[in-house]
């Protein structure tokens, strides 16, 4: 399944979450989270509300805690959620969004990541915030978060640091980051908070995927406005075939060492593969093709950065049409810890499953073993999940 946020009024965490319990995600989970944080009983309160945002109904989340004046460092942060009974697929990815955090707040005060103290999005409620906005859509079996443009206000916020100008220094920098699109706000204030901004950098691509409808969630913000102030989430199945783009562009003078950051930078500005072809060009040199699928919406952006960050001269936009199998992520369980495979289905038919390579570098790190040895592991637990599935 995918899912794609609409944001007329921008987001906070507790608007994912009440996007998400909309969604179908049960109230007792995530109302069970403190506790699987292994928080003390009574600090962390958690209730959801159907309010009405002018016209519109939604679920708004509020998250009361019991504490004053704390700050953490990511180490602390990071202990904590480690701690939490939870999947390693949700504390890796929930640690991403703070490590994601503590890099654009370093940068931000000139400091270092080891340095920053969290003020604000270090507190309990945020921190459930990001775990449960990454439990929500692990267990609704979101396998691609796509969003909108984030609107962003001007003005000015008081926070731990001081008076600070909008958008929040620290979201505009997470904003950049991924070079995220933008578009005006609806009014003056803050509508994307840090907290947000990690959740949608961290998780999500920034573009409107082809898509047969489910259901929709409807999360609502705190402050009651002139317009609905409210975030959707919709849920659905990618469509099996949609137009795209080809980018090709031939280069014989670049140092290959460069290709690396070009390929991660386009799949951060929504490239949907990249891949590299050696080829000869005139006068016998040896050069490689740079090819790039993408989605028609992003040819502006990835042409702009091919010609920004390599040293070629013009490129070549074809326009191709995919078509797509589709695929759910499940966990199996190794001697080495649970694993994210990639299930696979073509029309009624499940022909595949395949463990995520990242996961399984991960722990092969933390055992101490080669990647070969956790990777074959979960080729096993794939195939005996898959032959299961199948029976």
């Amino acid at each position: 399944m995918i899912a794609y946020l609409d944001l007329p009024s921008g987001l906070s965490g507790d608007m994912l979450l009440g996007c998400l319990v909309d969604a179908g995600w049960p109230l007792k989970r995530l109302e069970a989270l403190p506790k699987r944080l292994g928080l003390p009983e009574g600090v962390c309160r958690i209730r959801a509300l159907t309010v009405r945002k002018q016209s519109l109904r939604a679920i708004q989340v509020e998250i009361d805690r019991v504490e004053t004046g704390t700050t953490r460092h990511l180490e602390d942060v990071r202990s904590i959620i480690e701690r939490g009974d939870l999947p390693d697929a949700i504390k890796q990815r929930a640690t991403s969004v703070f490590v994601r955090l503590a890099e654009c707040e370093a940068k931000v005060h000139g400091t270092t990541v080891d340095k920053i103290h969290f003020h604000e999005v270090g507190a309990l409620d945020a921190i459930v915030d990001v775990v449960g906005g990454v439990s929500g859509l692990h267990e609704l079996d979101i396998d691609e978060l796509y969003a909108a443009p984030p609107p962003l206000g001007d003005g000015w916020i008081d926070t731990e640091h001081g008076r600070m100008p909008l958008p929040a220094p620290a979201t505009i920098e997470l904003l950049a980051a991924v070079h995220a699109p933008t578009r005006p706000a609806p009014g003056p204030g803050e509508w994307l908070t840090p907290t947000g901004a990690a959740l949608l950098a961290e998780l999500a691509r920034f573009e409107q995927p082809l898509m047969s409808l489910d259901r929709i969630g409807i999360g609502a913000g705190q402050r009651d406005c002139d317009w609905p102030n409210i975030a959707r989430i919709w849920l659905g199945e990618r469509t099996a075939a949609g137009p795209m783009i080809q980018i090709d562009t031939n280069i014989d003078d670049m140092n290959p060492q460069l290709y690396g950051a070009v390929s991660d930078r386009l799949f951060v500005a929504g490239a949907r593969d990249v891949w590299l072809t050696p080829i000869q060009m005139k006068k016998g040199r040896p050069a490689v093709v740079l090819s790039v699928l993408a989605p028609v919406d992003a040819e502006v952006r990835l042409s702009d950065l091919i010609l920004r960050e390599t040293t070629t001269l013009g490129l070549r936009v074809h326009h191709v049409y995919r078509h797509e199998a589709k695929r759910r992520n499940e966990e199996v369980h190794t001697r080495f810890g649970a694993i994210t495979v990639k299930l696979k289905w073509v029309d009624d038919d499940l022909v595949g499953a395949t463990p995520e390579y990242e996961h399984c570098r991960m722990l092969a790190e933390r055992a101490g073993t080669s990647t070969r040895e956790v990777y074959d592991a979960a080729v096993a637990a794939a195939d005996a999940l898959l032959n299961a599935k199948r029976t």
